[in-house]
């Protein structure tokens, strides 16, 4: 069972009655809005825990809607677009969103990304200083990383973008943010994220070149895995 607020926004009345029974039965409660006028007013009333959102709304596009709604809210915002284009996902990521999912979709799958949205919602909410995943605990206010309880140096620009994908913890975390992240967006070059990425699993990875923590996302950007703690 996944108990939490889910706002789902989409103008296909097919999706919504397939959608809305699945997630009510899974524990959720389900508010349903079928514009992006609705969307950005409904995630200021009902403070939902996280946001399924499609691209293609009638009055206005659903990039859009994240910009405005990440001017004043973190709800986790998981796309759900027909959409495939992957320019398209990496506007969408690079506007705020935590996640996107293709349509037409497995069920199973979008229940999984959901409730990975809602554990890091709920995990940031009581403990905003730290990120914890498996073996790996980031201490945001000491700047301190720590694998199985012992410290791990890392450069400056090491724990800079580990700390981007920490705070975005489950969710895929595009090259121009990292790179924002690391280099202040002065450099498009990737291979400097391609050589960074590598030093940092080189410390954190049991296996570094079959990673388990932090996993590239092709085209796209990387994603710091949320593991449960031992």
């Amino acid at each position: 069972m996944m108990e939490g607020h889910l706002l789902l926004v989409d103008d296909e009345p097919a999706l919504i009655a397939v959608l809305q029974p699945v997630l009510k039965a899974a524990g959720c409660t389900v508010s349903v809005a079928t514009d992006g006028n609705a969307a950005i007013s409904g995630v200021v009333a009902q403070d939902p825990d996280v946001v399924l959102l499609d691209l293609g709304l009638p009055d206005m596009d659903g990039k859009d809607v994240i910009r405005i709604i990440r001017k004043s809210s973190q709800v986790p915002i998981i796309v759900i677009s027909a959409r495939h284009q992957q320019a398209e996902k990496i506007e969408a990521l690079d506007e705020g969103a935590d996640d996107y999912v293709n349509k037409p979709f497995e069920i199973g799958e979008l229940m999984a990304r959901i409730r990975a949205a809602v554990r890091r919602s709920q995990t940031f909410t009581a403990n905003a200083e730290a990120f914890e995943s498996g073996p790996l605990r980031v201490d945001f206010a000491r700047r301190r990383v720590e694998l199985m309880g012992a410290q791990i140096r890392l450069s400056p620009k090491e724990y800079m973008l580990l700390h981007a994908l920490a705070r975005n913890g489950g969710h895929v975390v595009t090259h121009k943010r990292l790179l924002h992240a690391g280099w202040g967006g002065s450099t498009s070059d990737l291979q400097y994220l391609r050589v960074y990425m590598g030093l940092l699993r080189q410390k954190l990875e049991e296996n570094p070149s079959e990673p388990e923590l932090i996993i590239t996302e092709p085209g796209v950007g990387y994603r710091l895995i949320v593991q449960d703690q031992a």
